[in-house]
């Protein structure tokens, strides 16, 4: 069997004769010339999107049936290829009492049809989850039919038009396909037999970065909590720091990681704008590591890259603002951080990969890694870092650069900025808006002026489409420019309707 998963735009006007014609190639299913099997499904937000699911005997019934279709504007074609016989699909709730488990090897058919929801229509939340574990199993398809309309039909959608609210985008497609080779192969980075390649692809992806910070190298991990944790105890392993110098708008996971690690902290005002006030840094630090922000989670604000090298160990939490590095147009708001020892960057925020992606870098990688390193018996090679166990999350990360290239990567950061800028020029000439302060990363924060309630406007937005933080004690609405496929006319609206809700 050959099963082809096609993604189609029809031109305005034709949906309908599309769909006539799909149930017609449907209706001639065993034909001479036709397929196997069709299957339509149609996008609930966009009526002229389709996902077209037809299956064929061999190769010659493919190309029999041709693939001219005019009405079609464009599409994105996968073809797999079944070997009839090799993969089996078990009974429900049935195990494999001899030789390999059936429930290992997909079913081409299933699989092919799971992976096009992805990008199908959200099936709305169905039947609740069994309260308790159930003692029989429903098999694999039935479970994954169970979880769809909870996974897919509850789920926010990150690049729906009007999703402007967290610093959490939405991830290009390639991403989903690494991600599925990295669970079919389950590969662990902690011994090289069972990663030989994967290693070096991590390595790979962190020497393609690294420069942009001037760092040297680093490692991947789950996301900036655990970039921050490694980077302070690198440095307390290296420079013998005793204290955790901070704004107090550094993320939670600074002081977090300075409690574990047994160390002191410090948090140190911050001005109007969101940033460190240096004219409250100790004027000795030769025995505490230095935090510099870049990318506050409230406000966006990066602290002044200039203080790097004021501490015995300056490290930069850039979990959100870092990626402008590789935007000709925005790296210069960064400039200095090739001066710290080290560097945190959450790969899932702008380099828009799926959770869970972080990277930690460092000035002197050799150095840095072998004061972080254990070994072991069964270990061909020190173990780095907190994680034991570490999945192939480069894959997916490798699998976007290597799609956008620098270039591809850069102008989607510049189209979230420009959408940020834009959207923070509208509010600043509002007469009934009162906007925070400069917009820097791509954080925009704002809230109704002349006492107006601001929970309440909010409450009265789309869901997705804003956040509210407090600042100094203060209310805001907050928008986060993570998504470069949202629509400012649509978001804008929006906002005038909750500025004036009668």
């Amino acid at each position: 069997m050959i099963i082809v998963v096609t993604g189609i735009r029809t031109r305005p006007g034709d949906a309908g004769r599309f769909i006539r014609l799909a149930a017609d190639r449907q209706a001639g299913c065993g034909r001479e010339c036709a397929p196997a099997r069709v299957e339509l499904l149609r996008d609930r937000d966009d009526p002229d999107r389709f996902t077209l699911i037809e299956e064929f005997a061999d190769a010659a019934a493919l190309e029999a049936a041709g693939q001219d279709q005019p009405w079609i504007t464009g599409r994105a074609q996968t073809v797999l290829e079944w070997r009839p016989g090799f993969h089996t699909r078990p009974a429900p709730g049935a195990g494999a009492s001899h030789g390999p488990d059936p429930t290992f090897l997909p079913d081409a058919h299933d699989l092919s049809e799971m992976v096009a929801r992805a990008v199908a229509t959200p099936s709305e939340p169905g039947e609740p989850l069994p309260d308790a574990l159930p003692e029989a199993g429903v098999g694999d398809r039935a479970a994954l039919d169970w979880l769809a309309p909870h996974v897919l039909g509850g789920a926010r959608r990150l690049g729906a038009a009007a999703a402007l609210a967290h610093m959490d985008p939405p991830t290009p497609w390639v991403t989903w396909v690494a991600a599925l080779w990295n669970a079919s192969l389950n590969q662990n980075l902690l011994h090289p037999d069972v990663a030989p390649v994967a290693r070096g692809l991590e390595a790979r992806a962190i020497g393609w970065l690294a420069p942009a910070f001037g760092m040297d190298g680093g490692h991947m991990t789950p996301g900036s909590t655990v970039s921050n944790l490694t980077a302070l105890w690198a440095a307390r392993e290296l420079r013998g720091v005793r204290t955790v110098i901070a704004s107090e708008a550094a993320h939670l996971s600074v002081p977090k990681a300075a409690h574990l690690l047994g160390l002191g902290y410090r948090a140190i005002p911050t001005c109007a704008d969101g940033t460190i006030d240096a004219g409250h840094l100790p004027q000795d630090m030769g025995d505490a590591v230095l935090v510099l922000t870049a990318g506050g989670t409230s406000t966006g604000a990066i602290d002044d890259m200039a203080l790097a090298g004021r501490a015995a160990w300056t490290h930069v939490d850039a979990a959100w603002a870092g990626p402008l590095r590789f935007s000709a147009r925005h790296a210069h708001r960064l400039d200095g951080i090739e001066r710290a020892d080290s560097v945190a960057v959450s790969a899932h925020k702008l380099l828009f990969q799926p959770k869970e992606s972080g990277l930690v870098f460092f000035r002197d990688t050799a150095v840095a890694h072998e004061a972080i390193s254990y070994g072991g018996a069964y270990l061909k090679v020190p173990n780095t870092g907190v994680l034991g166990s570490h999945g192939a999350i480069a894959v997916p990360l490798l699998a976007t650069l290597m799609a956008w290239g620098r270039n591809g990567l850069a102008a989607r950061i510049d189209r979230a900025m420009a959408l940020a800028d834009a959207l923070h020029a509208r509010l600043d000439q509002h007469p009934g808006i009162e906007l925070f302060g400069a917009q820097v990363s791509g954080v925009v924060l704002w809230r109704p002026a002349g006492g107006v309630d601001t929970a309440a406007t909010a409450a009265r937005l789309p869901p997705g489409m804003a956040s509210r933080t407090r600042v100094a004690g203060d209310d805001w609405i907050r928008h986060v420019a993570a998504n470069p496929m949202a629509d400012l006319e649509l978001i804008w609206k929006a906002i005038e309707h909750a500025l004036s809700p009668g």
